[in-house]
């Protein structure tokens, strides 16, 4: 059992190298289009249909780029196609969100102070509330409000405000700003996988075939690319907001994820300003800075500690039981708290931490029961805690801890090595 922990820790491990390494690719192309797209300058003898060109020099090479906003008079005979960033990078975070929340539910995902779910109801809302946010995204762009693009992008705040508060009200704090970032990056991988490349297809297959494409494909995916545009730097901040309680454990991380939202239009306004007109606006980052330090203040309000007494109250499930019941427990009981709750506690005492680093506990044995598997990678099979080893935990106590894991392994079934 001890060895599948393991592979699953590499696993998720490689699933979340590949998730980064398709983000970069996505978020790369993303902003040099924009930046390309707003740098195009109308010269003399452009091409029928051309709306602008741009020269640019990279890697010892000049690359000379022509924009049509329609398309051009004839099909080229080479298209590459920009999707597979975006695909990808969604997939591998629905993997990454199954990996980590769904197969570890009680840990990570239910809050039973919130809402006393099951397993399969919290997976279940978590699948759905990332199908649900589309769908309403997807019918306000296409009403009347798609001529309305400044009020159309207020109420997709609006929602997305919504879904923060709504998720924190289900979810733990960590889960529901990760699921906000999976809401959001659901409607920027949907807005290309059912519209930005339909569109361009109908485009393509206009000219194939001889007709005039119609430009009101163009201008409905350059209004779905705009949001794209504006979400990326939210959808980074909650995809890394799982590092920091500040970010996801206080009362008002809802409100956090909010302006992180607001910031990432002041953000990205500033460089689509400059890239388009060579000039940016300096207010942006006087009304950058005022966002986020309302986001540390706001950090500092009253931390959650009622998820801490919900988790008192909750009784072991059977796979704790084994843990607590096998073999070396009592040693390790002894052990862990003197080791870890410094900063692992309900009210650390640990000098800069005011929240247990990802919410993990471990003052009593029934909190060190539920994190078992954490404290045997993290300081059994490796060196990674306490960090720099600064509670001096002895090699021997870091065996002990090897010895009740694969104890309790004995006793439980093949998958649970997996939660």
């Amino acid at each position: 059992m001890y060895d599948l922990a393991i592979m699953w820790d590499w696993l998720a491990f490689a699933v979340r190298w590949l998730h980064v390494i398709t983000a970069i690719a996505w978020i790369g192309s993303s902003f040099y289009f924009v930046a390309l797209d707003l740098g195009l300058r109308k010269v003399p003898h452009l091409p029928v249909g051309a709306h602008g060109e741009e020269w640019q020099v990279h890697g010892g090479g000049f690359y000379h780029i022509q924009k049509y906003l329609v398309a051009p008079e004839n099909m080229p005979d080479h298209l590459t196609w920009f999707k597979w960033e975006s695909y990808a990078t969604w997939l591998s975070g629905a993997a990454m969100l199954m990996i980590v929340y769904w197969v570890g539910a009680e840990l990570y995902l239910i809050d039973p102070s919130k809402a006393d779910l099951s397993t399969f109801q919290a997976i279940l809302i978590s699948a759905a509330s990332l199908s649900i946010g589309w769908l309403i995204y997807d019918f306000l762009c296409k009403s009347g409000l798609g001529e309305k693009p400044t009020f159309l992008m207020v109420l997709l705040f609006v929602l997305l405000v919504a879904m923060a508060w709504g998720y924190n009200q289900i979810f733990t704090g960590r889960a529901a700003l990760l699921h906000l970032g999976a809401f959001t990056a659901t409607i920027m991988t949907a807005n290309v996988f059912f519209i930005i490349m339909p569109n361009q297809r109908i485009v393509v297959k206009d000219l194939q075939e001889g007709r005039k494409p119609d430009p009101k494909y163009g201008k409905i995916a350059k209004l779905r690319s705009t949001h794209n545009n504006y979400l990326t730097l939210p959808v980074l901040f909650l995809m890394l907001s799982n590092h920091y309680p500040l970010a996801f454990a206080t009362e008002y991380n809802w409100l956090i994820a909010a302006l992180v939202f607001l910031m990432g239009v002041t953000i990205r306004h500033y460089f689509n300003t400059m890239h388009a007109r060579g000039k940016s606006p300096t207010w942006t980052w006087a009304a950058t800075a005022a966002l986020f330090i309302a986001i540390m203040w706001l950090s500092t309000a009253p931390l959650m500690q009622d998820s801490y007494e919900a988790s008192e109250e909750r009784a072991l499930n059977p796979i704790e039981q084994v843990f607590a019941s096998a073999e070396g427990f009592d040693e390790v009981t002894n052990i862990v708290p003197g080791r870890c709750a410094m900063c692992h506690a309900r009210e650390p005492f640990w000098d800069g931490i005011r929240r247990a680093p990802k919410d993990v506990l471990l003052e009593t044995p029934a909190d060190i029961a539920r994190a078992a598997r954490q404290i045997y990678l993290q300081a059994g099979v490796t060196h990674a805690m306490p960090p720099a080893n600064v509670s001096y935990m002895e090699e021997e106590e870091r065996q002990k801890i090897v010895e009740w894991f694969r104890n309790a392994g004995k006793d439980l079934p093949f998958y649970v090595a997996l939660r």
